[in-house]
């Protein structure tokens, strides 16, 4: 296996935890708080970082990758807390798919600047793939909605995708020796402007019981996720990679189907064919 299909199968990796982590997440937020299901699930995956950073031994990381780490721990926090305001006002269907489409332009722009145009192939598979994320994150409230939506309320679903695209591009300027390390401080500022905004909401509520290997499971998945991402981008092109990240809806939607027996609409079955179309088309052309 090439390097280039170990990129692509990366990238597809981190989009499965991704989510799965939704997914579990999700369902834990069914029976506790949004905001404690955030914070213990985060927490979770930051402590399981520091036990793998100090079994593999890895060095501190230097001033430079923890400055980076730092920068991703904060514009992701921004981005979450973007997106779960933005989910909570009247037009939350069309926040997620937004958030998503705009989560990818950002890398796409900054990979094309570092690495030059891809192959024609891969470009169209990256259209492909922003319609087919903009398709999976619909619910019926969005499709049910008509109508172009007040610039203001699309500036939450703006900052979300910024802070979350933001995100991946700081994590593709670590070094590439650095890999525990680095999420264990991006996670750890994550982490704590989670607790000012728990602390400010007065949302310290305790999850039941049965919720907390939902927790685990989702943390520990959201770590697996960044984890294929930074393997995948030190491997390929950050915009090939993030991309196919961006398609984690696909993974949320039909774990929901298998499990859940949740019907997928229409607009999401030809979202998940659009997907695999450009999954196709940007290993073609890799």
């Amino acid at each position: 296996m090439n390097q280039n299909w170990l990129a692509i199968l990366l990238g597809l990796s981190a989009a499965f935890c991704w989510g799965a982590g939704d997914f579990n997440g999700g369902l834990a937020t069914r029976r506790s708080s949004v905001w404690m299901v955030l914070l213990i699930s985060q927490t979770i995956g930051g402590l399981s970082l520091i036990a793998a950073a100090s079994l593999f031994h890895e060095p501190w990381p230097n001033n430079h990758d923890v400055l980076w780490s730092m920068m991703a721990g904060v514009v992701g926090e921004i981005g979450l807390l973007a997106l779960y305001r933005g989910l909570a006002t009247r037009r939350m269907g069309l926040m997620a798919p937004l958030t998503a489409v705009i989560t990818g332009i950002l890398p796409i722009g900054v990979g094309i600047v570092q690495a030059g145009m891809p192959p024609v192939g891969q470009v169209l598979g990256f259209g492909l793939a922003l319609a087919a994320v903009w398709l999976l994150a619909r619910d019926e409230e969005s499709a049910a909605v008509t109508g172009l939506p007040p610039w203001r309320e699309l500036l939450l679903p703006l900052v979300s995708g910024l802070g979350f695209g933001l995100f991946f591009i700081c994590l593709d300027q670590l070094s590439p020796t650095a890999f525990f390390w680095p999420l264990v401080v991006a996670r750890a500022t994550s982490v704590g402007l989670m607790v000012v905004a728990v602390w400010w909401i007065k949302g310290w509520q305790r999850p039941p019981r049965p919720v907390w290997p939902l927790l685990f499971l989702a943390g520990w998945l959201d770590v697996g996720g960044n984890l294929f991402f930074i393997a995948a981008a030190n491997l390929g092109r950050l915009d090939v990679t993030t991309v196919l990240g961006a398609l984690y809806p696909a993974a949320t939607i039909l774990l929901a189907w298998l499990v859940l027996r949740e019907r997928l609409a229409r607009w999401q079955q030809v979202g998940v064919v659009l997907a695999l179309t450009a999954v196709a088309l940007i290993a073609a052309s890799g």
